[in-house]
Parts: structure tokens; C-alpha cells; sequence
């Protein structure tokens, strides 16, 4: 099997035969699930099925991003301890997804209960001469690393006002450069804080991912995924961080989902153009929805339409109405349906290996049910 690596710019094989470790950002749990964030927890989810139905060993890691800026906003504003918000929030993430049959990581850990492993991180990172520390903050020097910008391969300037756009403070007068980035943060008051070597405070956002995936995954990760709106800052920032802690390579395969639009433009709550997955789930079936979702390619971005529903409700019972009892042996089924299998193998070709298995259907061939029952749990589809 072949995936795009977002850093060389190109398929790179997986290697099936040594254990792989998948590591994806998860939520920020301060609002209901949207479709975006379905289409890229679907499509690792899918990744995850594949590689275990081709017999791989998968670890796969999603965290839960349980403190942040935008958390102690929305809590501020609405009233609600961000703690209780972070937990109500999660729960209705997970609710959403388990209708949508996605299987549980294997790890789940969140933020606020790492602290220590990024402590550790910071002190080395200080020591080394990558960070330095200015007013019980602790800032990564990105001067101090050569390679910064190697992942998304921006210019400093361009850097610079996506990483504003994104949270960053330039004016900070405790930074050396206006790019730097926080690994703590000094306890502003009425914040929720933690104690450190450096006084009362808590993560900056991209140290909370370098340790939870050092801690499970180890120095290098198989697999790093998320949506394409990580790429800068936060998995730029990642790797500066956990390569000059551990001195690996921090991540083999980069792989990035593309973005999900309502009305031509970025789903976004200040826009209201934001379709959410408990709403859906209200007129249309978890297959019906997950097929919706898998026939867009994961690294082509895509417009909201509800007509290819309508298409994905069709294909649905199709499967269903075929779908029959039997477990088909890997070489024999990739014998009896070989489109469905390049597909997937050709960077997880999902609106192909839907097509495939759509002909499929429409033929006369030898254990059709079971091929079709078989493949449509390889895609996450769930019959009763």
C-alpha cells in the first residue's frame, strides 16, 4: 500500500511487515462535531481497517486537545467551567462517532493529564539551547533550528501570517522573534494553571501533541495525521519540538485531509455555513453518511452537496440488499474483486474502491454477497 507523504510530495509504501504507529490530532472539544471533522476521523478510521484487514500491527493514537485558548473562551463566554465544557463536548464527539461505526483508538489521552511528560520535553529542549525561558514562560527559538519550515516549506513571511491567523502573538515582548512559540505559558489570571520548574502555567498547544505521541507511539511515528489546516503551525512546531528532544525522525508519513466547504467556502461558525453530523444523522443512516464522506478523495477538498446524499443513500441499500453472511479469506477475496484492492493500495482510493465495489454488485459473479459484505466492513459499513 501506497500513501502521499505531505512532506516529500509524493506515494511512499507503507511497510506492513513492522508494527505501525498512527498518531491524529483530535478535537478541541469546545463545540459539536461538524462534518469536517467527520471526514477526517472517517478516513483514518478507514486507514486504520485497511491496514489491519492486510495484516498489519496498528497503534492508533487520537488525543483530545482539553486545553486551550479558544476552550477558556468559549467557557468564559457561556458561563460554563472549562473543564465541564472540555468533558460535556468530548462525550458528544464520541457519541457522534460511534453512530458513525468508527472505531475506538487504542489510546485516547488527553492533554491535561500529560503535563509532566511536557515538562520533561521543555527542560531538555531548554537545556539544549532550543527554548529559552523570559517571565515563567518557555518559548521554542526557531533561529536555533535550521529546518524550520521543512514540513510545509513556507517562506518566513508566510509563516509568520498563517501562524497569526492561527493564535499567534508577534507582539508578545517576552519573544526574541515574532515566529517563536509557546512551550508554557505563564498563569494569566482566572486561567486554569499547573505547577513547573518555572512557576504556575500551562502548554502552549503543539507541546501537548509531542508528548502524548512520544509517549505511546515513541520517538517515531508510522503515520501522522490530521486535517491540512495543521500543517502550519502546529505539525511545523511538532517536529522542531520532538526531533531536537529525541534526535530521531520524528514522523515517516505525513498525511493531511483536505477541507470541507458549505456554500463555496470554509465551514466556519461565524459564517453558519457549519452542517453537523447529529443533524444528519437525523434524515440519513451512518452508512449512508460514511459513504457520502468516502466518496470524496481525503486529499481533495470538496463542497457540501446534499444531492451526493441522495447518491450515497442509493449505493447504501445496494450494499445492504446484497450483502450476505461469509468470511472470505484475504487472497481469495482480492482475487474476486481486485479493483476494489487497488484502490484502496493507491493512497486509499476510497471514491474508486466505492465504484468498484458498486460494479461489483451490478455483476453475476461467484460469492457476490460475501465479497460485499466483506468489503463494506473494510469501508466501516454496518448491516444489521
Amino acid at each position: 500500500m501506497k500513501l502521499f507523504n505531505s512532506s516529500a510530495k509524493k506515494e511512499e509504501a507503507v511497510d506492513l511487515s513492522k508494527p505501525i504507529g498512527i498518531y491524529v490530532c483530535g478535537v478541541t472539544p469546545y463545540d459539536t462535531t461538524h462534518l469536517g471533522h467527520a471526514f477526517t476521523f472517517i478516513t483514518y478510521d478507514v486507514l486504520v481497517r485497511y491496514l489491519r484487514f492486510l495484516g498489519a500491527k496498528v497503534a492508533y493514537v487520537q488525543n483530545v486537545t482539553d486545553i486551550d485558548d479558544v476552550i477558556l473562551i468559549k467557557s468564559t463566554s457561556i458561563g460554563v467551567n472549562w473543564k465541564k465544557l472540555g468533558e460535556k463536548e468530548t462525550k458528544n464527539y464520541l457519541a457522534n462517532m460511534d453512530s458513525l461505526n468508527m472505531l475506538r483508538p487504542d489510546f485516547y489521552p488527553l492533554a491535561t493529564d500529560h503535563i509532566t511528560t511536557m515538562i520533561r520535553i521543555i527542560v531538555v529542549l531548554l537545556k539544549r539551547g532550543f527554548a529559552y525561558e523570559k517571565n515563567k514562560s518557555v518559548y521554542f527559538s526557531i533561529k536555533s533550528y535550521k529546518k524550520f519550515g521543512q514540513l510545509s516549506k513556507y517562506g518566513y513571511d508566510a509563516m509568520l501570517q498563517i501562524a497569526n491567523d492561527r493564535g499567534n502573538f508577534p507582539l508578545d515582548p517576552d519573544k526574541n522573534d515574532p515566529l517563536d512559540f509557546v512551550l508554557w505559558q505563564a498563569q494569566k489570571p482566572g486561567e486554569p494553571a499547573w505547577n513547573s520548574p518555572w512557576g504556575k502555567g500551562r502548554p502552549g498547544w503543539h507541546i501537548e501533541c509531542s508528548a502524548m505521541s512520544i509517549k505511546y507511539l515513541g520517538p517515531t511515528v508510522t503515520i501522522h495525521g490530521g486535517g491540512e489546516d495543521l500543517i502550519f503551525p502546529h505539525h511545523e512546531c511538532e517536529i522542531a519540538q520532538s526531533e531536537n528532544y529525541t534526535g530521531k525522525q520524528f514522523v515517516k508519513i505525513w498525511m493531511h485531509t483536505a477541507m470541507v466547504y458549505c456554500q463555496n467556502k470554509k465551514m466556519s461558525k461565524s459564517l453558519g455555513n457549519m452542517i453537523f453530523v447529529h443533524d444528519l444523522l437525523k434524515k440519513y443512516s451512518a452508512n449512508e453518511i460514511r459513504l457520502f464522506l468516502l466518496m470524496h478523495h481525503w486529499r481533495r477538498s470538496w463542497n457540501y452537496q446534499e444531492s451526493d446524499l441522495k447518491t450515497a443513500e442509493i449505493l447504501a441499500k445496494i450494499f445492504e440488499s446484497q450483502s450476505k453472511d461469509g468470511n472470505l479469506k484475504k487472497d481469495e477475496l482480492k482475487k474476486l474483486i481486485p479493483d476494489f484492492f487497488h484502490a484502496l493500495d493507491d493512497d486509499l482510493n476510497t471514491p474508486d474502491a466505492i465504484t468498484a465495489l458498486d460494479n461489483f454488485a451490478k455483476s453475476n459473479a461467484q460469492n457476490k454477497g460475501s465479497v460485499i459484505k466483506n468489503c463494506s466492513e473494510i469501508l466501516g459499513l454496518r448491516f444489521s
